[in-house]
Formats: structure tokens, sequence, C-alpha cells
């Protein structure tokens, strides 16, 4: 993200389908990072109605199909850093035996300038911890990004205005040498006009990588407002050479900042718009492309677009499910749940939630729920195929006696075969109606019984 104020005036498009990924609260400066079978994604967090780059927390989402995502809420922010003041700005988390690592961007209370932090956790959801007490480094810049190079050695590279590196030590809080400018020309990352002072297209947001023996550096070009474009290399640190857009300037964003994964044989490309309702350069939202590269290893031009990636195979709904798992949403937030880990709340009659490709195989019999009322509760009708498709069940679910106040409903179903989009759809009266915090459907004679305490679907702490 720019620390430029620059502001574009955009009337961003209405938002449709998948993309963007999350829709219950503003995300940015996407880093994916595949785990396990899963892609954990580290973003930004733009407070709702920000005029500025208002951020003071970083969140984490994971998905194994790319389509359904959950939220693990915030486990990195601010208050975790003593010595950092503002501007929880675009960073970047790796994996590294058997701990996550996650760099960030923060001012330092002390100097008043930007420095990067790095925060340590044994889960990929958090929660983190400073590492070091301290910067890890601070020259004024920002954006770090991080990788591992086969050899075993690791880079953070970061800036803006300019580009900088160092070799970090196995320990990853520490660094061998003195940071490192990347000489900025033409040949390396494009030639920029009318701005003496920024002379190639390099702006910021680097995510710098390696595939099939080459280095690539994939960055924000050009502020305001900004693209995508690229450079690669035959090393981790250079010479770099220009190979140009990855993604032109769209989506109702004066910024952008991409992040680059391999997943399940398929290669994605992550990136910021400001295409949900109230949206902009200081409201953002990530998204999504699956793309290929092309034979010879450059990247194609891709455009955004409000489909997203294709689902990496289905939903298991007879599993259980956090509510907050979602593909599609209108009208519903997340909170922290005194059970554990996250709910959907703030419910309202005709609000929905889709989750895409639960693979009901021959059928289900029953739906089970853990909710929770402080009015006199709500219905929950299990739709397929859209918000008012095929009604295959719907539970009822009575007053509790409070938001956090949790119990379990079951209800019979029919009709749910195959294949199908879910859609959770709630009625009842007026106001706030019922929390959820899971879901499961059963073949026959109701799911087992479950604990109360939310256990992780995760595998991991």
């Amino acid at each position: 993200m720019s620390v430029l104020l620059c502001l574009v005036v955009v009337t961003p498009a209405p938002a449709r389908a998948d993309n963007p990924i999350v829709q219950t609260s503003y995300t940015a400066d996407p880093a994916p990072l595949v785990h396990n079978g899963r892609v954990y994604l580290y973003t930004g967090h733009d407070e709702d109605g920000s005029t500025y780059f208002t951020m003071r927390d970083w969140r984490v989402w994971s998905s194994a199909d790319l389509v359904n995502w959950t939220d693990h809420d915030s486990p990195l922010s601010l208050t975790t850093f003593a010595w950092a003041s503002a501007d929880a700005w675009a960073g970047q988390a790796i994996y590294r035996d058997g701990r996550f690592y996650w760099y960030v961007p923060v001012k330092n209370r002390a100097t008043g300038r930007m420095a990067i932090g790095v925060a340590v956790s044994q889960s990929p959801t958090g929660p983190f911890q400073d590492a070091l007490g301290r910067p890890l480094l601070e020259n004024g810049e920002i954006d770090p990004t991080v990788f591992i190079d086969d050899t075993g050695q690791a880079y953070l590279h970061w800036g803006n205005p300019n580009l900088w590196y160092v070799r970090l030590n196995a320990d990853m809080t520490s660094f061998s040498g003195a940071p490192t400018q990347v000489p900025l020309t033409a040949a390396g990352f494009g030639a920029r006009s009318g701005n003496p002072s920024r002379p190639t297209l390099y702006e910021e947001g680097p995510w710098v990588y390696k595939r099939n023996g080459v280095y690539y550096n994939v960055f924000a070009a050009e502020c305001c407002s900004e693209f995508i474009a690229y450079s690669t290399a035959p090393g981790p640190t250079g010479p770099w050479t220009y190979r140009g857009t990855v993604m032109p300037r769209q989506g109702g964003s004066f910024t952008n900042h991409a992040g680059v994964i391999d997943f399940n044989g398929g290669s994605y490309f992550f990136y910021h718009n400001g295409a949900l309702p109230g949206g902009g350069g200081y409201t953002r939202s990530v998204a999504v492309e699956k793309f290929s590269y092309h034979p010879d290893g450059t990247i194609p031009t891709m455009s955004m677009t409000t489909a997203g990636a294709p689902q990496v195979g289905t939903l298991n709904p007879f599993a259980r499910q956090e509510a907050e798992t979602i593909a599609w949403e209108t009208g519903v937030e997340t909170e922290p749940s005194s059970e554990g880990g996250m709910n959907v709340g703030w419910i309202e009659n005709g609000d929905w939630i889709k989750v895409k490709g639960a693979a009901f195989g021959n059928g289900a019999a029953s739906f089970t729920a853990r909710v929770a009322s402080a009015t006199s509760g709500g219905r929950i009708e299990l739709r397929l195929g859209g918000p008012d498709g095929t009604l295959v069940g719907t539970c009822t679910v009575p007053g509790t006696g409070g938001w956090q106040t949790w119990t379990t409903v079951t209800c019979p179903t029919a009709g749910a075969t195959g294949t199908r989009d879910l859609y959770l759809r709630f009625a009842g009266g007026s106001g706030y109606l019922l929390n959820i915090n899971w879901w499961q459907f059963a073949t026959g004679g109701g799911p087992a019984e479950l604990p109360l305490r939310r256990a992780s679907t995760l595998g991991v702490s």
C-alpha cells in the first residue's frame, strides 16, 4: 500500500459472485501461505469508513478449496508490538522449523519512522508474539516480503521508495550483513516518465518468490493509481529484468498489492480492489484469480473478475463446519465466540450465508447447529442453489438468554443430494435474531455428540 496521499474517485461496480473473497470486513495487502493442504491468507484490515490508511491489526483466513474461507480473527495487532504506535500495513508470513514468522511494517513510537517488526507463532492462525521486543530493522521504508531459497537461505526484501534486501539467519529473527539497496534501473524495473525522483516503475509492495529455477519480483507499479508489474532474475538478489504488466489499473482502489502461490496443481494471483459496498482506496477488499504461466515461465496479463478462482474439490457438509466458513454472505458479521474461535452474528431477517460446492452425495437426513439468541430467536432455512432456492430443511432457533449462551438445535432435512451450493438463509421478526457458531449435516440418526468447546478443524493448535 502506498504512503502517498493520492486520491482517485472511482465508483465501484456492485460485488457479485465470489470475488472479493471476504465480505464481512475490509481487507488489503494479501499474503497467501500454503501449509498442510490449506491456504492461509494474511491480510491487512482497513477500518470501516476510513479516509486514510487507518489500520490497527492484521487478519487471517484459511481455505482448503479457495472459495470457502474461514475467518480466524486478528492474531496480530499494533498492541503486539509495545514499541509500535500506528500503521499496521502490508506484511507477509512464512513457515520454518515448526514456527510461523510474520514480518510487518509499523511506525516506531520512539523514532516516528516506519520499521519492520517480526512476530512468531507455533500455529498459522496465531496468536503471534513479538519475537524481538524491538524492530528487526528500520530505515523508514515498508512492505516486507520473505522467501526461503532451495539452499535454505532466507531473504527479506522491502521498500518504498527504494528496494532493499537482507539475508536472514536461520533463526529468522536476525540477519547477516548490512541491508543492501537494489539498483532500480529501467532495464530491471521499467521506465517511468515525468517523475525524476522515481525514474522506474517500481513503487512498493514487492512479492519475491522462486519457481522452476526463476526468481520473480511482482510489485505495485507507478502510483497513483497503481498497476501490478513484475521482473525476473537468475538469482534471489538479481540482476532483475523487467517483464511487463500482470494486472492493469482497475478496481476502484488507487493501490494494489500482489501475492502469488502454487496450490494443488494450480497457480493463483491474489490482489485487492475497492469492489465491496463502501469500498475505495482506503476501504479495500482481497480477491483472487487462477492463472497459468506461459511455457517460457512468463506471467500472463490478467484482469480482475467477480467470479474469482474455481473451487478446488468440494466441501464436506457431514463434517462440522464453522459458521464463519463463507463463500459469500449478505448482512452478517463475525465476532469472537465464548466457545473459542469465531461465530457469525448480527443476523437479521433475510440475511444469508453461501457455502459453495457442498457434497451431499446420496442425501442428508438432518442438520444440527450450535446457536444462541438474546431475543426470541428465529429460523435457519436450508436452501440449495440460491437464497430463494429449493428449501430442504428449516431449523427453529429459540431464545437462549444471551448472544453467547449456546445451545444445539437439530432438524430433519430432505432433498439435499449431489454437490450443490448451500445457503443458510435466516428468517424471523425484526432486529437481530440469532448467532450461529457451527453446523453439520448427518446422513441419518443425527450427528455424533459434539463437545461444547470448539475443537480445531485444521489439525493445528
